[in-house]
């Protein structure tokens, strides 16, 4: 029986810059109790929602791969996909996320559209 946990981010502001680091669930101390090996984490994204609190349309850039990376083949949602003004987005799917994964992206204006998203988080082993 699978034991993931339910989780949420945000909502946080997206940057103007198209490198900023939005989830990751890598850990960086993986001390634990004697006796027991922990391991990293690993999330499944099931929905994302991007809002456009402005009464402009603004478009935003996602990317999934290395810390700050937004290289051509990595693209996963919106590449310049635009948000109406007082409006909203929203992705469903089932996406994982490991160690080395980064939800990477940003926003054609600086924090006009915000960000949250709800899926699942486990530990690997």
């Amino acid at each position: 029986m699978a034991s993931n946990k339910t989780f949420r981010f945000g909502p946080v502001a997206m940057s103007n810059t198209l490198t900023t680091n939005i989830l990751n669930p890598n850990v960086t101390s993986l001390a634990g109790p004697v006796g027991f090996t922990m391991t990293q984490p690993y999330i499944i994204l099931r929905h994302i929602r991007i809002v456009n609190k402005t009464a402009g349309a603004v478009t935003f850039s996602l990317w999934l791969g290395a810390t700050g990376g937004n290289a051509a083949g990595t693209e996963v949602v919106g590449i310049g996909l635009s948000v109406a003004a007082n409006s909203a987005y929203d992705w469903y799917g089932m996406l994982r996320l490991d160690a080395a994964d980064f939800l990477v992206g940003g926003a054609s204006a600086a924090t006009s559209l915000s960000i949250q998203g709800e899926g699942e988080i486990g530990v690997s082993g």
